[in-house]
């Protein structure tokens, strides 16, 4: 098979699996999202004589490279709207969350946050992407040891993170205030 069918074929069978492993991390518009898939697969592309026989996992570790360069950019763009929105809340305009801001399920997400961002990668890739320890280690572009290792140590710190949690709420559950 030519490196064009290979590349055509990565692309029918993996174009959705790269779009919702992007759009899972980058919680923005459609169109960021779009941006990041196309130059996921513009690389792809450019290196198709590169694409191993399972590229997926390949595939992700190109999208989380492009990924780390948007987030970048939508960080220097939030800090100039955080700049601009000073300007605003000088002049009396401000603005209230709605009271369905919490999400159902919103406390998974609180505990992830409180992770490295390596952790949530790994975890994520893990139950959102379903990738075996073998795929993991090709994404993390690491040996399948090491990626085993990261897997075991970021799931005992997410269990950590959980046990305080419910640590936590036990306590406030349990004050009564007459002590």
């Amino acid at each position: 098979m030519s490196t064009d069918d290979a590349f055509a074929d990565a692309y029918r069978a993996h174009y959705w699996a790269v779009s919702r492993f992007v759009a899972r991390r980058l919680d923005g518009q459609a169109h960021e999202v779009e941006e990041v898939v196309a130059e996921v697969f513009s690389i792809a592309w450019r290196r198709r004589a590169e694409l191993p026989d399972a590229p997926l996992p390949w595939l992700y570790g190109v999208a989380r490279n492009c990924l780390a360069n948007t987030v970048r950019g939508l960080g220097r763009h939030r800090r100039l709207l955080h700049r601009i929105s000073h300007h605003e809340a000088a002049h009396g305009r401000q603005t209230v969350d709605s009271p369905d801001t919490e999400r159902p399920g919103s406390w998974v997400h609180d505990v992830l946050a409180r992770l490295s961002a390596a952790d949530q990668e790994v975890l994520r890739l893990t139950a959102w992407e379903e990738l075996t320890v073998e795929e993991l280690a090709v994404t993390l572009g690491c040996g399948q040891s090491a990626a085993a290792m990261r897997l075991h140590r970021a799931r005992r710190r997410l269990r950590a993170e959980i046990d305080r949690t419910r640590m936590t709420v036990s306590v406030r559950a349990g004050d009564d205030g007459n002590g």
